[in-house]
């Protein structure tokens, strides 16, 4: 069982063993995710799926989850470098709390001695990623000495991920973070203190974003909307969602510029003949046939977003 962020496992002697990234743990706290997993435990989406996630607007995301009863998976208000990128990844988490020096000592001492890790707790995280990961950090918003990475750290996510950073805290070094290339970060703030008086106590846990909850394994979706933490058991359907969505908008213009509909019959709830012309146009139409270029410079010319 997970006891204050972080992990405890039993040995045949009876003796309790803390361990930071506990793959029983995160299993248990996954039972929806029946896929492939990470040897730590984290459910691994399909590349596919991230692949097809790119394309996926935050609301589409958002409206399936919100169906399922995931209402607190979205969190926005970040400062960001790279607005302009889509962030897509399989999270990787981190908590920190503030400092207490009996807890902090004792951690400390147990990561470098007993699980051999090396330096500073913000490390140790950014030392389990693997390509395609997004690292999650709460830092509970702390900026003025909570800047979890700089340029070094940053860095270093990138090479291993070629994603990027979600800190709910601060980060430092924002001038040389901007120039990496393909890198995407959200951050509550930037500041130039080294970061101080904070604890890591858990990895891969439950880990809150604001008014977010991330679990390791979440398909981590970052635009210029906000972050969104979705759940890997619903990744597929908010993809197909999207999916149809997307082929739906396509339909309706291409008929609407044939002048076979007009507006008010493609704005509201369609008629069964519509139904039908659009499932015999989807025998021949598919969402890989879409020159996503054009299709964003015609929704700009239209004022409007894709999915309207």
């Amino acid at each position: 069982m997970v006891e204050c962020q972080y992990v405890h496992n039993q040995s045949n002697k009876g003796e309790s063993n803390m361990k930071f990234d506990n793959r029983e743990d995160i299993i248990q706290l996954t039972p929806l995710w029946t896929g492939e997993r990470f040897p730590d435990g984290r459910p691994r989406v399909p590349d596919d799926i991230l692949r097809r996630m790119q394309r996926v607007v935050t609301e589409e995301a958002w409206s399936v989850l919100w169906q399922h009863d995931y209402h607190f998976q979205f969190e926005g208000n970040w400062t960001q470098l790279h607005p302009e990128i889509v962030l897509v990844g399989r999270a990787v988490t981190g908590v920190f709390v503030p400092h207490r020096p009996d807890l902090h000592d004792y951690l400390m001492d147990y990561g470098h001695e007993v699980e051999e890790r090396i330096g500073a707790m913000n490390s140790w995280v950014i030392e389990t990623l693997v390509e395609d990961d997004v690292i999650v950090i709460d830092l509970f918003g702390k900026v003025y000495e909570g800047t979890y990475s700089g340029a070094n750290l940053s860095t270093a996510i990138a090479s291993r991920t070629h994603r990027g950073q979600v800190i709910y805290g601060g980060i430092r070094d924002a001038q040389q973070i901007v120039e990496i290339g393909n890198f995407s970060t959200f951050c509550k703030g930037f500041d130039p203190t080294p970061i101080r008086n904070v604890t890591l106590v858990g990895m891969n846990v439950p880990c809150r974003v604001g008014a977010a909850t991330c679990m390791p394994g979440d398909v981590v979706l970052g635009t210029m909307t906000g972050i969104l933490f979705i759940p890997p058991h619903l990744a597929e359907e908010v993809v197909e969602h999207s999916e149809r969505t997307h082929l739906r908008e396509r339909f309706s213009h291409q008929r609407l510029r044939e002048g076979i509909y007009n507006s008010s019959q493609m704005d509201t709830k369609w008629t069964d003949e519509i139904e039908a012309d659009f499932a015999a146009w989807r025998q021949t139409h598919s969402i890989d046939d879409i020159d996503w270029e054009k299709q964003g410079r015609e929704q700009s010319d239209e004022g409007g977003t894709l999915l309207g």
